[in-house]
């Protein structure tokens, strides 16, 4: 009864956003997974269809959450240790697999250390919270991720103390370089490597040009950090993302196993001084479980495969039918953003029709999201298409076959 007032309150502030149109739709409840079979990929059912769905919306670019061989290592790791941690990881909560994990991504993206975390979200949170002071001040690109923004408005960033350029605009970024204010001691350029709704990625080269000129005007220096959840082991020859695709790499990478790796988790890597401020100063690293090791193992086997011939082969298998759809979209005269990752927005400029379209690929047995106003300004409706490295040449056929058909 004393949550009465309080419901009253809540809906009406959720028939608000229902209102606005900026409520999520009911959440759809995968029931089956069918593996792949012949020439087709692996399919899914649903509570309450009695079809399959291709999905065209996941973020496992390289298909591994299926893999026996992660799912292997889960096990192992679990009848060794448990399910669960039983701690935070300076109570006794740190186990082997968490320091393995840790100093293998660290070597995979070429930093000397790394601390884990539940999600890349609370990795940039943890980020923020340590590196953050009084005499701190922040650029970043105006589409960076929600995680991003959070970290610095829970940081407690002063609203003079933060400047944002427009998408990839580098010579908004060099004027915010050259007009932060006096007293400003540490300096710290936060982007996206891959822009997760668009699939373009941050100039990382022409970040660091701008920024180099400026590294020794403050005490503390300027930091360059990517997130680059989408990109690493998404794409690049060998699944380093958008360093290996730009031919740079920034002071600080933030990623997940979340999504190419197909497990779970986030981290972030850098110097060992960084890392060791991270472990001792950050709340979300602090005051929380860690991994399970079941997580952290399969993590491991993860990396470990892409990291090696059979993850070059995915990882060219996935460019090519990245290619192919791509093609496959202009062919059928529709517009998207270029760009090398698997993520291919496909742009409808209108709300009702990208909700039509949406419902209809549904309808005929492909799962993908729409975005429309005003979630997006009027005019940049989308639908986002996410390849994965077990779609075959003959999915994206099919994908694109029905796609021809709508409005027909």
């Amino acid at each position: 009864m004393s949550l009465q007032k309080l419901d009253r309150a809540l809906k009406a502030e959720v028939d608000q956003l229902v209102s606005e149109g900026r409520a999520k739709a009911p959440e759809r409840i995968i029931t089956g997974f069918i593996p792949p079979q012949g020439s087709r990929g692996p399919r899914y059912r649903l509570q309450g269809s009695d079809r399959d769905y291709i999905r065209m919306n996941a973020n496992s670019y390289l298909s591994l959450s299926n893999d026996p061989r992660l799912i292997a290592a889960a096990d192992k790791a679990t009848h060794q240790f448990g399910v669960g941690p039983g701690a935070v990881r300076f109570i006794d909560g740190t186990f082997t697999h968490h320091v393995e994990l840790e100093k293998r991504i660290a070597a995979f993206v070429g930093k000397p250390a790394a601390k884990i975390f539940n999600s890349a979200y609370t990795a940039n949170l943890a980020l923020a919270l340590t590196i953050q002071n009084q005499q701190t001040h922040w650029i970043g690109d105006e589409l960076n991720h929600n995680c991003i923004i959070r970290a610095m408005r829970i940081s407690n960033v002063p609203r003079d103390h933060k400047a944002i350029y427009r998408h990839n605009n580098m010579e908004q970024l060099a004027e915010h370089l050259a007009n932060i204010p006096e007293g400003i001691e540490r300096v710290v350029v936060i982007f996206d490597g891959i822009f997760s709704m668009r699939g373009d990625f941050a100039p990382i080269d022409q970040i660091e040009k701008r920024v180099q000129p400026h590294r020794e005007r403050f005490r503390d220096g300027i930091v360059t950090v990517v997130d680059d959840s989408h990109g690493i082991g998404a794409y690049g020859k060998n699944g380093r993302g958008t360093s290996e695709h730009t031919g740079t790499t920034p002071d600080v990478i933030v990623g997940t196993f979340g999504k190419a790796f197909g497990v779970n988790g986030g981290f972030i890597a850098g110097s060992e001084a960084l890392i060791e401020a991270v472990r001792q100063k950050a709340d979300t690293y602090i005051y929380t479980n860690p991994l399970s090791v079941a997580d952290c193992a399969a993590a491991l086997e993860g990396v470990n495969i892409c990291d090696s011939e059979e993850g070059r082969e995915r990882l060219a298998h996935l460019k090519a039918r990245t290619e192919q759809f791509r093609r496959g979209v202009e062919a059928l005269g529709m517009e998207s953003i270029p760009g090398p990752h698997p993520v291919v927005p496909v742009l409808v400029r209108d709300t009702a029709r990208t909700r039509q379209f949406v419902q209809y690929l549904f309808e005929n047995g492909v799962l993908v999201v729409g975005l429309t106003f005003p979630v997006v300004p009027k005019g940049d409706e989308t639908m986002r298409f996410q390849i994965n490295a077990a779609h075959t040449e003959s999915d994206i056929a099919a994908v694109l076959e029905i796609m021809g058909k709508f409005g027909k």
